[in-house]
């Protein structure tokens, strides 16, 4: 089992003036697959505050994975992407390509998201988009790899062949 952290970064999701519905949407469905949830905040577009709770889920709570929904697109308060690059020692670009290669398929601006995925110590932290929805098309999608991945990370596993 693999543990599990959730940022959820929303403006009006921090304000309590929308009900975040995809860090739930998250903790379903990767508590179906065996992840525990270690924890699972909202916090404001803020690059500091983000590279902030990134850097503790990471280094203080050492979780295995750490995925975040939102601010992921255009806006000018969308980043995400920026915070994460700031804090991750190595990407891992395939994630997020995977993840835009599966939503092209379901509508053409997924290519409008600029999420990123990599490595900070022993933690994988993957950008997801806000809504629910995608959320849970794109989780869905990279599973299996994302366990596999983890599996490598820590040292219990070795071989991306299949057999």
């Amino acid at each position: 089992m693999f543990t599990l952290g959730i940022i959820t970064i929303s403006d009006k999701g921090a304000q309590n003036l929308r009900e975040d519905k995809s860090g739930p949407a998250i903790q379903e469905i990767m508590e179906k697959n065996n992840f525990i949830t270690k924890s699972y905040i909202i916090i404001p577009d803020e690059q500091e505050e983000i590279e902030k709770q990134l850097i503790k889920m990471c280094d203080q709570l050492k979780v295995d994975l750490l995925l975040t929904s939102g601010g992921t697109g255009f806006s000018k308060r969308d980043v995400t992407p920026e915070a994460t690059l700031n804090v991750i020692e190595k990407e891992a670009p395939g994630i997020a390509e995977a993840i835009r290669y599966n939503s092209l398929q379901i509508t053409p601006r997924a290519m409008l998201s600029r999420g990123v995925s990599g490595i900070r110590k022993d933690t994988l932290i993957i950008n997801l988009p806000g809504s629910p929805k995608a959320v849970r098309e794109s989780l869905e999608w990279i599973i299996p790899s994302i366990q596999h991945g983890l599996e490598i990370l820590k040292g219990t596993a070795s071989e991306c062949g299949s057999k």
